[in-house]
């Protein structure tokens, strides 16, 4: 039974089931030492790797570990810089002020505007500030031109454009520059920063002047850069867009000494910044760019073009649709009537240089003057001086010119100081530049002559002369014409500008009173002391003269030539200085002036000024040709105006083939033609002497002549006498008190 049961009753049934049970236990078991078996073989399999990879770890170990550091390394020191940034925006955002509108107009200068006589603008000087517009109220064209042209990411950034930063870059680079060259990526808030100074105010004990300043304020170092964008987040920090907007928009330079968009659109097309349309808004943002460039005082055209492309970003940016996109490219932005005359340049300087620096040159007020200026005559002595120069002057000739037009009081009323007629800024001929007269100065020893009794009738002799002036050779003056015409009326004499003739007269009359007489006119400068005196030995300027005329016309009281007529603060109803003539004191006699007047008006009738004629007018007026012919001069005047011309070359170079009865002349005719124009004409205020009485014969002229040559001989042979003894009793005096000395 027990061999049964180990037999086949347990193989067969029990043995085998229980086996296979406790088979299939053992086999489980078994599968994990399986798999590491394979894992086993896989490794020996590649083992002759292991050596490498390890090799290739303990290698990459040392940058592992840099990488590691670094990574510490920048993430602690981005958070440092990061918390210092944040500390140094909000430290300098602490310090702005809480009201933007104190940082809208924080000029050092004031700005000046002048107006004419009719109280019409026509010249800006200083730095011109037309008063605070907002982003807000500012016409929607203006305000997106300027977004759309200097920084469309605005409304996006938060002060400063990485995308914009690395634009720029990539532009400078490809462009041949380095990489902070030329285009910055500066946002709108960025260029308010620089606009500000950062906050540094002006220091005058620190910048030589305020272009200083402003040159520290605009350069482009790394670390001014930073700084830039630091108070540039502290502005977005502490305002709000349209606030960063309002203070770039009011404090942006626009040329033509325009500070901000409402004194560009007055100075350019005199509105409002309110009021502008498509057109004249991409043309002031155009002017961002460049102002100086850009601005459509100097090159219209130039500033169209720049428009154009303003016009296009604006409506690329869908701030214009295209149908006013077209209009506004068909119809550019035009200057004002006063912007397009640039009138008055000349003028405008002379007004800043001689009245009040407080007020003019150096003021840190706006301020407005009323000048003595006419617009139209101005243009009319532009006109004339430019058809001369075109049709009677060669185009290689270097020869300038300058006009002044006065009234008889000395209101200066036109001026021109240069060929260039439109020029600002520029030295000005008719004010600073001092020439000797000539002829021109004539007037003025005839104006003694009349003062002590004499009568445009009297007579005087045109002969040969010579004087005597010790330590220096004999002074023999000549006419013109190197004739001499012998017994003349003063009349004549003035009228053909006898030289002989006025050097007698000058030496009858005293030159100290001819002297003071013309200091008396106006003529201030340092007067000749010989003889020459009498024929223009002196210097003077042109508005000096034609000031000194201005006397003898208004009834022969001194004239001091005068523009500005009343000055007062922008926004004041008192005028600070007012102005309401220049005749000063008599210096001749009412009688003594109109004999004078007389005398000046055949000047022009029969004399050396024929060609100053206007028709059914009268003219008193006298030529002047200096030494060598380097200057030229006509000054003349009507019942109404004075006008003084001056030829010659800034070099001193004699003038070729002009005398001041030529083409100076011929330009106080152009101009008086255009001013008189559709005028009735007045009569001078003189008196016609009538008829001279009869010359004496021929005769007793010469023997006249050969009496005057004989006192003059026999004058000289008695000095020379004189002189002799006086060398001999010094030489004797010198003698005795060598040999027994002074005692």
């Amino acid at each position: 039974m027990s061999g049964k049961n180990t037999g086949t009753g347990g193989r067969r049934i029990v043995a085998e089931r229980r086996y296979s049970d406790s088979a299939a236990k053992p086999a489980q078991r078994k599968a994990a030492p399986k798999r590491q078996a394979r894992k086993t073989t896989k490794r020996r399999a590649n083992k002759p790797r292991g050596p490498i990879r390890r090799l290739l770890g303990i290698l990459m170990l040392p940058f592992i570990w840099l990488f590691r550091l670094i990574w510490k390394i920048t993430w602690r020191v981005s958070l440092v810089c990061f918390a210092i940034l944040a500390a140094a925006v909000f430290y300098v955002s602490s310090t702005l002020p809480e009201d933007y509108r104190v940082l809208v107009d924080q000029r050092v200068r004031g700005s000046v505007t002048l107006l004419d006589r009719e109280g019409q603008v026509f010249a800006w000087r200083g730095d011109q500030f037309g008063g605070m517009i907002t982003a807000d109220t500012v016409s929607d064209h203006l305000h997106n031109a300027v977004v759309a042209t200097e920084d469309k990411r605005f409304y996006r950034h938060f002060g400063i454009s990485p995308r914009g930063i690395a634009s720029a870059v990539r532009i400078n680079l490809s462009a041949g520059r380095g990489p902070l060259s030329g285009n910055g990526g500066s946002t709108i808030t960025q260029q308010t920063a620089k606009l500000l100074c950062l906050g540094v105010p002006f220091d005058p004990e620190t910048w030589e002047d305020e272009t200083a300043y402003e040159a520290d304020c605009r350069q482009g170092s790394i670390w001014r850069k930073a700084k830039e964008a630091i108070y540039a987040m502290a502005l977005e920090l502490r305002y709000t867009k349209e606030e960063v907007l309002t203070i770039y928009m009011n404090r942006a330079f626009l040329g033509a000494g325009a500070r901000g968009f409402e004194a560009a659109s007055q100075r350019y097309f005199g509105k409002s910044a309110n009021e502008v349309g498509p057109a004249e808004a991409a043309m002031l943002a155009g002017l961002l760019k460049a102002p100086s460039r850009y601005a459509p005082t100097n090159n219209l055209e130039r500033s169209r073009d720049r428009g154009a492309t303003v016009l296009k970003l604006m409506n690329d940016q869908g701030y214009l649709s295209d149908a006013q996109h077209a209009q506004a490219v068909e119809n550019p932005a035009s200057l004002s009537q006063a912007a397009a005359a640039e009138a008055g340049g000349y003028f405008a300087d002379w007004v800043m240089r001689s009245g009040p620096e407080i007020f003019t040159r150096n003021t840190t007020e706006d301020v407005i003057i009323r000048t003595s200026f006419d617009q139209e005559i101005q243009a009319s002595t532009e006109e004339a001086m430019q058809l001369v120069f075109q049709e009677r002057v060669s185009a290689e000739s270097t020869a300038q010119a300058a006009i002044v037009v006065m009234s008889a009081d000395g209101a200066v009323r036109a001026m021109v100081g240069g060929r260039d007629v439109r020029a600002s800024g520029a030295f000005n001929r008719a004010t600073q530049a001092n020439r000797q007269t000539g002829s021109a100065f004539k007037p003025f020893l005839y104006a003694a002559a009349m003062e002590l009794g004499y009568t445009p009738n009297d007579y005087v002799v045109d002969a040969e002369l010579c004087i005597d002036i010790p330590g220096s050779s004999r002074y023999c003056p000549r006419n013109y014409t190197n004739r001499f015409y012998g017994n003349v009326t003063l009349t004549e004499a003035l009228a053909r500008s006898l030289n002989t003739a006025a050097v007698r007269i000058s030496e009858a009359m005293g030159r100290d009173n001819v002297r003071k007489i013309a200091n008396d006119f106006g003529l201030q400068s340092d007067l000749a002391e010989g003889p020459a005196l009498a024929l223009g030995a002196s210097e003077s300027t042109l508005l000096q003269m034609t000031g000194a005329y201005a006397g003898i016309l208004n009834g022969g009281s001194t004239v001091t030539p005068y523009g500005l007529v009343e000055l007062r603060l922008q926004g004041d109803s008192t005028p600070v200085i007012t102005q309401e003539g220049g005749i000063g004191e008599r210096v001749i006699s009412r009688r003594a002036a109109e004999h004078l007047t007389y005398m000046m008006s055949r000047v022009v009738a029969e004399g050396t000024g024929v060609r100053a004629q206007l028709d059914g007018w009268q003219i008193a007026g006298k030529t002047g040709t200096t030494q060598g012919a380097k200057d030229a001069w006509f000054i003349g005047f009507t019942a109404d105006y004075v006008v003084g011309v001056w030829m010659g070359n800034d070099d001193n170079k004699p003038l070729r083939g002009v005398t001041g009865g030529g083409l100076p002349a011929t330009i106080w005719h152009e101009v008086m033609a255009r001013i008189t124009a559709g005028v009735t004409p007045r009569p001078l205020p003189m008196i016609d002497p009538g008829p001279a009485a009869p010359l004496v014969s021929q005769e007793e002229l010469a023997r006249q002549a050969a009496e005057e040559a004989r006192r003059q001989q026999q004058e000289q042979q008695r000095q020379q006498r004189q002189n002799r003894r006086n060398n001999t009793d010094s030489a004797i005096n010198n003698l005795l008190n060598g040999l027994f000395g002074n005692n």
